[in-house]
């Protein structure tokens, strides 16, 4: 790698043998050069806005100004930058906090060498990106109806959607779109059940807008207009919720809907669409629309039936495999029903697993705070991470291919 393309790591923490072990464990990574360190949070603050790190490794109690804090302040000031916190606490409350303070990760104290590289690589990525779009975007209004003007690529939109209920595709919606959400504006969740949604609910949050409030303005839309209607959640996620009322749901008009995804695609990276269970025209809209469909299934054999049938109707209409990741939720090692045999009957490669824990989740979703904020080191939460950085590889792979996305215009 480049010596300009390394991640420029910045250590905070106000041990001197500890920044030294943290520099030592990464050395020896060529992808990876430390830049500089500082043993307190006031420190840290002045650092990173003099050096400009990619990402910085951060002790949560310090002295002076916690971490959670000096996170706070850095990102007020270089939103780009991304944040390890590290802590010898593994409290969910203190991760929960870390998050919503806008941290990338959260580890606990001591990490291995292998879990802090890669948690440094998937940060570095992400704020190198952010730095290149940063620089991209020109400052300045538009017009009510003209398009966001900005040379980077238009943003991807990704659909999560089972033909069978239950499957626990809005919570998975839910923390994967926290997940890819690394910076502000970055990450739009809409959600298009569009008569019984419950992405609200999920986030213990009320909007006094909906989809039914933008998708009619579909000619008319600029950045201001999006702003007032979206919600703006504590984590930096943006929402566009459904109605509050289910008969509201037939004010959407799909072709209304198809000209609001194509304008929020030039304001958002990520569109993560969470959808009902069955094919309304809005959901058929999102699916011919999405650069990556999410196909959600379980170990039961009702679902497994619906999501082959859901492949058959893709091949017929023309959808590539190539845009369906397969992901298997709730999944019980003690059922005989493995994926593998799943995969090798629907001729659809199972390509992620998500542990089942009933109690765990059902717990996050009568809260209202999503495990990605609250307890990121579950299982649940690891393999959400990595369906967001499959997601992530999938897009860049079809993008290199020169896939036809978007035929419809």
């Amino acid at each position: 790698m480049p010596i300009e393309d390394k991640i420029r790591v910045l250590i905070v923490d106000d041990v001197d043998e500890t920044r030294e072990n943290v520099r030592r464990l990464l050395q020896f990574d060529r992808e990876i050069e430390v830049v500089g360190s500082a043993n307190s949070g006031k420190e840290a603050i002045s650092l990173t806005q003099q050096i400009k790190p990619d990402v910085v490794v951060m002790d949560i109690n310090m002295p002076d100004i916690d971490g959670i804090s000096a996170t706070e302040e850095i990102l007020k000031k270089l939103p780009y930058v991304q944040v390890i916190i590290l802590s010898v606490q593994g409290d969910p409350s203190y991760m929960r906090r870390a998050m919503l303070a806008g941290a990338r990760d959260f580890l606990t104290k001591p990490p291995s060498i292998d879990e802090l590289t890669a948690a440094i690589k998937r940060a570095g990525k992400m704020a190198q990106e952010e730095r290149e779009r940063s620089t991209s975007i020109p400052s300045g209004g538009t017009a009510a109806g003209q398009s966001v003007s900005f040379s980077g690529p238009l943003g991807k939109i990704v659909v999560l959607f089972s033909p069978k209920g239950g499957t626990g595709v809005t919570t998975l919606a839910t923390n994967l779109a926290l997940s890819l959400n690394d910076s502000q504006e970055e990450v739009l969740l809409i959600d298009a059940n569009l008569q019984y949604g419950d992405v609200m609910v999920f986030l213990n949050e009320q909007a006094k807008n909906s989809v039914a409030d933008l998708s009619p303005r579909a000619d008319e839309l600029d950045p201001d207009i999006i702003k007032d209607v979206c919600f703006k959640h504590s984590s930096g996620l943006n929402i566009l919720a459904a109605p509050q009322r289910p008969e509201i749901a037939e004010q959407v008009d799909p072709e209304h809907f198809f000209k609001m995804l194509q304008y929020l695609r030039q304001m958002y990276r990520y569109i993560i669409i969470d959808t009902n269970s069955y094919m309304t025209e809005v959901v058929q809209t999102a699916l011919e629309l999405a650069d990556l469909i999410i196909l959600v299934t379980t170990q039961n054999i009702p679902a497994i039936k619906n999501a082959n049938l859901f492949l058959s109707l893709a091949d017929k209409v023309g959808i590539s495999r190539e845009k369906i990741l397969f992901v298997m939720n709730m999944y019980d090692k003690h059922n005989s029903i493995s994926p593998e045999k799943i995969g090798e009957t629907l001729r659809q490669k199972i390509h992620y697993v998500i542990p089942i824990d009933e109690k765990v989740v059902n717990l996050s979703i009568t809260r209202g705070v999503p495990l990605m904020i609250d307890n990121k080191i579950h299982p649940i939460c690891k393999s959400i991470q990595s369906i967001a950085d499959g997601i992530c590889e999938r897009l860049a792979k079809l993008d290199d291919i020169g896939m036809d996305l978007h035929p419809r215009k």
